[in-house]
């Protein structure tokens, strides 16, 4: 009977990381979309681009090896994968065993890899010219990544998410270092508007040869391996989405089998999470893309700030 249950929730967590990725993306767009004046597109708009997208039959250079076919499904896997291994509706995920902090970050980095190797593969100048910005980007996102959720780590006293969060929870939202706490949520903040391609750092919704970054490794890609990269990208914005609320801000989630708790925790991570999405959507109609060369300056501030949130963590439990 337990197995059962595992087995559902994992099932379940998997259908809400599939199903709730593309209307976080509609969210954002609609949110800029009102700012600009706009009408937009609806919030379920992005389903049916997925929907036409694989429907179609995919174009492929004769240039192209097999690095290229095979890496929309690895991006694909590896970024769902990583949305296993972390708490979403419930503290206790089922996949915690299988890994902690550090394989989701490897598991996010592997996508990444691939996706720089597909740009790469296609022999075309934009996709060279994306992939080696977005290994730029990769280099300096993840360690302040790494260090930001490690000063949380610190006060659960485990690198395991479902430990992290579920000691959190327990707590009900009170934080035991506040300044690191913070520091380390501003950093996580700006690693995941790097690392999904948001703006300041880039602007998906541009196709501008000089300053594209994502998308210029997508310009090749076509039908259902478009999809599966489309797809996989709103996952990702998703899974750290995920990491923020429910590492730095685990209230309402769910800590046992309860279904009133069940239901509850669901409720309230939806809402979290499109509130979230909504301030990236502000946040990308105030604020205009920065120049390639200011990324790095603006990474360098999220790995100072995560680095002081572990000094802070430190001299304040001394």
């Amino acid at each position: 009977m337990q197995v059962m249950v595992q087995v559902v929730l994992i099932v379940v967590q998997l259908i809400m990381l599939l199903a709730l990725a593309p209307f976080i993306v509609g969210v954002i767009r609609k949110v800029k979309a009102r700012l600009q004046c706009r009408r937009g597109a609806g919030l379920f708009q992005p389903y049916a681009d997925l929907a036409k997208l694989f429907r179609k039959q995919p174009v492929r250079s004769s240039t192209t090896s097999w690095i290229f076919a095979a890496a929309p499904y690895i991006v694909f896997a590896s970024t769902v994968a990583a949305g296993l291994l972390m708490p979403v509706f419930l503290s206790h995920t089922p996949l915690n065993f299988a890994g902690n902090i550090i394989a989701l970050v490897y598991l996010l980095a592997l996508g990444t890899f691939f996706l720089i190797l597909a740009g790469l593969d296609a022999g075309s100048a934009f996709g060279g010219m994306g992939s080696s910005r977005e290994a730029i980007i990769a280099t300096l996102a993840e360690p302040a990544m790494m260090l930001s959720i490690l000063a949380i780590a610190l006060t659960a006293g485990s690198t395991n998410l479902s430990t992290i969060v579920h000691q959190s929870a327990l707590l009900e939202g009170v934080v035991l270092a506040p300044p690191a706490h913070l520091m380390a949520l501003a950093a996580m903040f700006i690693v995941t508007l790097a690392e999904t391609g948001r703006v300041p750092v880039d602007n998906p919704a541009t196709h501008l040869e000089l300053t594209m970054i994502h998308e210029a490794m997508l310009l090749e890609y076509s039908g259902r391996y478009l999809a599966l990269m489309e797809w996989a990208a709103g996952i990702k914005l998703l899974v750290l989405l995920t990491l923020i609320v429910n590492v730095f801000a685990p209230w309402g989630i769910a800590t046992s089998l309860a279904p009133a708790a069940l239901a509850t925790g669901t409720v309230v991570y939806v809402l979290k999470v499109a509130g979230l999405a909504v301030v990236i959507g502000v946040i990308e109609s105030m604020f205009a893309k920065l120049r390639l060369f200011r990324v790095p300056e603006l990474l360098g501030a999220a790995f100072i700030l995560a680095l002081l949130a572990l000094v802070f963590f430190y001299t304040l439990r001394g």
